[in-house]
């Protein structure tokens, strides 16, 4: 019995390189493997290339990539990171973590866990890029309205949950503000009060030690918890667009902010 000689054309290889990224002789390859079949040529790739990559899964994946999602009342903040700044700025990179956050659009409020169809296309950029790559960290926000900034090189980005009517522009600004400022709470409200008594007194300790009365010390006191709340409280802190005014002062009246999620990459 004769063995059936496979055909595979030049357009064929050309399809399955377009859906993998591959070179023309792997395609080639996977294609006389599995009888010209391109769905099983596909599969056959990534589990020959996948099973190399989790081999290398100790190295170092110090880039990568923020991406945002929003969604009639929802959105996702999610980070992806990889080995090379140069597959992290790659169009195919910048798209498969624009996928990541849609695809954790399906998850519940909260913290983002990486799901079989996360991971799935993940693999896709390790396989084509030789990289290891994962899912690092999201966060999944419901109700009222957004505002969102990620920086021009996907590094640093905000997600911003306000109540209320808040113009694009200034939840796009406030977003900025918080990707360079970095504060740690909204408000006052949500600094721990153990915080506040322990700025408080320490700089009443140091006062009254270097000759001060209760009456300065309370006031040197009062000094330093206001300036902590002005450097660390998105609300009291100057707009870095315009320090003539707070980011209090910025909210038209009867909105709010009620959540945020700010990610430096890798941190």
């Amino acid at each position: 019995m004769e063995t059936e000689i496979v055909t595979v054309t030049a357009k064929d290889v050309m399809t399955l390189r377009k859906k993998t990224g591959l070179g023309m002789m792997d395609c080639k390859n996977a294609l006389t493997q599995n009888d010209g079949d391109m769905a099983a040529a596909e599969e056959w790739i990534r589990a020959k290339r996948k099973g190399k990559m989790d081999t290398r899964t100790e190295r170092t994946t110090g880039e990568g990539r923020i991406g945002i999602a929003i969604d009639q009342g929802k959105a996702v903040i999610v980070e992806v990171l990889t080995e090379t700044d140069f597959t992290a700025r790659n169009d195919t990179f910048v798209e498969m973590v624009t996928d990541i956050a849609n695809l954790a659009m399906e998850q519940n409020t909260g913290d983002v866990s990486a799901t079989d169809a996360m991971t799935t296309r993940i693999d896709d950029i390790r396989i084509v890029t030789g990289e290891n790559a994962h899912f690092a960290r999201g966060m999944r926000y419901d109700g009222g309205s957004f505002g969102q900034y990620v920086h021009h090189d996907g590094k640093r980005a905000c997600l911003l949950q306000v109540a209320g009517d808040v113009p694009d522009d200034a939840l796009k600004g406030i977003c900025q503000h918080i990707v360079f400022y970095d504060p740690t709470a909204i408000s006052e409200a949500d600094v721990p009060s153990e915080t506040l008594e322990s700025i408080r007194t320490t700089a009443q300790t140091e006062a009254k030690a270097s000759g001060k009365n209760d009456e300065i010390a309370q006031k040197i006191a009062d000094g330093k918890v206001r300036k902590y709340l002005e450097e660390n409280t998105l609300l009291a802190q100057k707009y870095v667009l315009d320090e003539t005014t707070t980011i209090g002062q910025l909210l038209p009246g009867g909105a709010s902010i009620t959540a945020f999620t700010r990610y430096t990459l890798g941190s």
